[in-house]
């Protein structure tokens, strides 16, 4: 069965996010968000929000990011000693303040030597800590294309040494350093890569929001080991278990109308328990952001969404959170249930 798995999304892939989609079921892994690994090696005062893994601990893959190999190697024994499926190191970041740094995306655009390097010594790491424990860690990196003016003979380069230093996951969004979320991505090279390296996973990523674009995606590379979804899950949490029953729908009978959910949500209900969420697993710090964050999206499936998105974007405290949801599912009891 195809995985489903949760995005590394900053400021939203954390705990109290996880524990409403996992109230729903059916995703898979889920990613944290980028954990610094400088900052995490240095104690930093906010990195113990970043280590909680509830409320599936055995779903939880680590994502670093960091520019430095001896950091990101530390930081993985950090992590490792936690559990979880195993970890992950971003390559596909292209935000610029991550990129800049060398960080992220810029490990694709570094001498393949360079890169090669961290790879052998996560690995490396990893391999002393199954020796030491008995358990196994999966290595896993999350790419996009490359730079704009990129080539196949250097993505593939690229692609095949992460394989041939022992990368078991490859997580590919298809889509080069600029372009952003802009145009349809590339499926073909998610399809590439799995026909390339039949014995690992290969994992498409972008742009899927819906059945529809799932399924548009899956004609693209039907040999793709899963979808990573993103932003549609923070607007859906409920998404992998929606897909899930329309994917298994599609299985079993691929004639029926590709129209039914068979999942019932309290809108405001889910709202209000992400509010209560985000104050019993987040720092103080971090609750303008991370509210913010998610209603920013989470507000895009009712009627008047951009009143409401602006009315959650000004609230100051989660009080004033709660108050702004009751005073709008009041106003508009139609959006209510979903």
């Amino acid at each position: 069965m195809l995985k489903l798995i949760c995005a590394p999304m900053a400021t939203i892939s954390h705990e109290a996010f996880r524990r409403i989609v996992e109230k729903f079921g059916f995703c898979d892994e889920y990613f944290t968000e980028m954990i610094n690994a400088s900052s995490l090696v240095a104690n930093g005062p906010w990195e113990k929000y970043y280590l909680l893994n509830a409320p599936v601990p055995q779903k939880i893959v680590w994502q670093l990011t960091g520019n430095k190999v001896d950091s990101i190697v530390q930081a993985t024994a950090i992590v490792a000693s936690l559990g979880g499926i195993g970890v992950d190191i971003n390559m596909g970041c292209s935000a610029p303040q991550i990129y800049k740094t060398g960080a992220g995306i810029a490990w694709m655009l570094k001498p393949l030597a360079e890169t090669k390097e961290l790879i052998q010594n996560v690995k490396k790491e990893l391999i002393n800590i199954e020796n030491q424990t008995g358990k196994h860690l999966r290595l896993s990196v999350k790419c996009r294309l490359g730079k704009e003016d990129f080539c196949d003979n250097d993505f593939f380069s690229f692609t095949d040494m992460l394989i041939a230093e022992g990368v078991e996951l490859i997580t590919l969004h298809p889509r080069t350093i600029k372009e952003k979320y802009r145009g349809l991505p590339r499926y073909e090279y998610v399809e590439s890569l799995a026909l390339r390296y039949p014995s690992v996973p290969i994992i498409l990523n972008g742009g899927i929001s819906d059945f529809s674009s799932a399924k548009q995606a899956l004609e693209k590379a039907p040999s793709t080991a899963g979808i990573m979804i993103a932003r549609a899950a923070v607007q859906k949490p409920w998404i992998f278990a929606q897909l899930h029953n329309q994917l298994m729908q599609e299985e079993l009978n691929p004639t029926l109308e590709q129209n039914i959910s068979f999942i019932q949500i309290d809108a405001e209900e889910l709202a209000i328990e992400f509010i209560n969420n985000v104050e019993l697993y987040q720092p103080r710090e971090f609750y303008t952001t991370r509210l913010q964050r998610f209603f920013f999206y989470y507000c895009d499936n009712f009627t008047f969404a951009h009143y409401f998105k602006t009315q959650m974007l000004n609230a100051k405290t989660p009080d004033e959170c709660r108050k702004r949801v009751h005073e709008y599912f009041l106003q508009q009891p139609d959006d209510k249930i979903i």
